[in-house]
């Protein structure tokens, strides 16, 4: 692919869009950040900044805000493909969730757009407890999730940035769909004891129900918020996702980063330092 076009990448100021745009900027490439307060804004609330924002790219990576799982996603992201192939975008790289209905009914409007893609299906992010809603409770020494015993292949965020990164720069992931896990599954209670030899104070897992979660969800985001994230929990730690995917090795030729990389890294960079 030529690279002498822009590339966007919508919602760059995000876990997963920050460090694409920091792996193509230090690579050369011609960066389009795709946040509301970009010189060239992108908005999903706001379709006249679409145009502008896709206007001259040659591939653009799309992250839905707050998730594709929240309703009228699959809409927008109908429109926004729509507008791209008869804008004349060469790529589309998606963001997906593993096990998630709205996510691959999403999947299924890029695959059909007519523009070349690549869908990116990810498990949980490690980064969420060191950079999302769960750091606190990390540091607070209790992660209190509805998943059970169930275990999950957590990965982490800069193998997602270097897997969609090689698909909006590179030749050869055209139609793909990479499942982007970590190298082994990990019940949640292993995964605190590994956050607390990190962090360096206890951290303990406490399995509640879908009910408890929808209760407090309901607290910090109100009945809306809750309903959506309770319905993405039912589905996606229900144990359809145990099991490996192989999209990092797929895409990269390498293994995935364990999660005890990522603690050691996060630990070392000061991700958890109002525990010290």
């Amino acid at each position: 692919m030529m690279q002498t076009q822009p590339i966007l990448v919508i919602g760059a100021n995000g876990k997963t869009g920050s460090r694409i745009a920091n792996i193509l900027s230090t690579r050369g490439f011609d960066v389009r950040k795709g946040t509301r307060n970009a010189t060239i804004p992108f908005d999903w609330d706001d379709e006249t900044t679409w145009a502008p924002a896709l206007e001259g790219v040659a591939a653009a990576y799309v992250s839905y805000f707050p998730d594709l799982a929240f309703p009228g996603a699959d809409d927008k992201i109908a429109a926004l493909s729509a507008l791209a192939k008869s804008i004349g975008t060469q790529r589309l790289v998606l963001l997906s969730g593993r096990g998630e209905t709205h996510a691959e009914t999403c999947e299924n409007i890029i695959a059909r757009s007519g523009v070349d893609y690549t869908l990116v299906r990810c498990a949980w992010f490690a980064q969420n407890f060191s950079e999302g809603y769960l750091r606190d409770p990390v540091l607070g020494g209790e992660i209190a999730l509805p998943a059970g015993d169930v275990r999950e292949p957590i990965v982490d965020v800069d193998d997602i940035a270097e897997v969609a990164v090689a698909a909006l720069t590179e030749d050869g992931h055209s139609g793909a769909l990479y499942e982007v896990t970590g190298p082994r599954l990990m019940h949640f209670s292993q995964a605190a004891v590994e956050l607390a030899e990190a962090v360096g104070r206890p951290v303990r897992y406490v399995p509640i129900t879908l009910a408890q979660f929808h209760s407090a969800m309901t607290e910090i985001g109100g009945a809306f918020i809750a309903d959506v994230f309770t319905h993405v929990c039912k589905e996606a730690l229900d144990g359809r996702n145990e099991w490996l995917g192989d999209g990092v090795q797929r895409a990269l030729g390498r293994a995935p980063r364990d999660f005890a990389d990522f603690c050691n890294k996060a630990a070392t960079s000061g991700a958890w330092q109002a525990a010290a």
